[in-house]
């Protein structure tokens, strides 16, 4: 496995693995791996002969008092996680590779409609980080398939419209969420919650079942069942930021005719904020 910083590097590489008829695969992430970010290198390799993760803590994507300085830079370890998965290739970028005129002369890219709400609302640009550093990764790489995770329910629907709309000819795989035994979701942020808050985070997904069990049995008052989550998380520790129901495809708010149904929340826990979210077919 190599790791490369710079596009020149990468796209020599890439170039010899195309001549051979090599498909390629790519995982996009902030590093700090874990086993669910092992799990998007698994699938990717499934999907495609060559797997190029990277490996890049995004500024654009970090809005004001959020995490960006402080979040974990751990390429050395990162790298021999992914050795050890079978990872092809590790590009690690500098900010400076990325935008190389600084953020604010970088051209940006807006998903509309499917950005709005949610973890959207919460985090205003967000999105708008997160789908500009999206392509031009797509475009610096040029993959087959690209695997997101689903625990980022928004984010990855945010990357399909994307890639739907600009017609990038890239295939986006979805995969299921990792969860430790209690069933919190694996998450980088789950390395600064204490002890205390660590025993209390499972409720997210506790919360998340009981509820999407409520409309497995019928219940289609959905603005009531997320307002009794929303006083369960609070209840139970957990600050919340917002308990939505939602149809699966245009995560609109949810009404009794629709058959899928994505549950999604965000709550804090001290300073640490964590997302989760479940689907149910009715």
């Amino acid at each position: 496995m190599r790791t490369v910083h710079s596009l020149k590097e990468l796209r020599a590489i890439l170039s010899g693995y195309r001549q051979q008829e090599k498909t390629i695969g790519l995982v996009p992430t902030m590093g700090n791996l874990h086993e669910g970010h092992i799990s998007l290198i698994r699938k990717a390799a499934e999907a495609a002969d060559i797997v190029v993760t990277t490996i890049f803590v995004n500024p654009m994507q970090f809005g004001a008092n959020e995490d960006l300085d402080t979040y974990p830079r751990t390429l050395l370890s990162d790298q021999d996680k992914l050795s050890e998965a079978g990872n092809s290739l590790v590009f690690a970028p500098s900010a400076e590779e990325i935008y190389p005129d600084g953020l604010a002369q970088h051209t940006r890219v807006i998903v509309p409609d499917v950005s709005d709400g949610h973890c959207g609302a919460s985090r205003p640009k967000h999105f708008e980080g997160v789908a500009t550093v999206v392509s031009v990764l797509f475009n610096m790489i040029q993959p087959d398939v690209a695997v997101f995770g689903e625990k980022d329910f928004q984010q990855l629907a945010v990357i399909r419209k994307m890639t739907r709309d600009l017609m990038m000819p890239i295939e986006i795989i979805g995969a299921p969420t990792v969860r430790e035994d209690d069933g919190l979701a694996k998450s980088s942020r789950n390395g600064y919650l204490s002890a205390e808050e660590r025993a209390i985070a499972p409720a997210i997904y506790q919360i998340l079942e009981a509820t999407a069990a409520k409309i497995a049995d019928g219940r289609c008052d959905f603005l009531a069942l997320a307002q009794e989550a929303g006083d369960s998380l609070n209840n139970a520790g957990l600050y919340l930021d917002y308990f939505n129901i939602a149809n699966s495809q245009t995560l609109k708010p949810a009404v009794p005719e629709d058959q899928d149904i994505t549950l999604m929340a965000a709550a804090y826990l001290g300073a640490t904020r964590l997302i989760d979210n479940i689907s149910v077919t009715r």
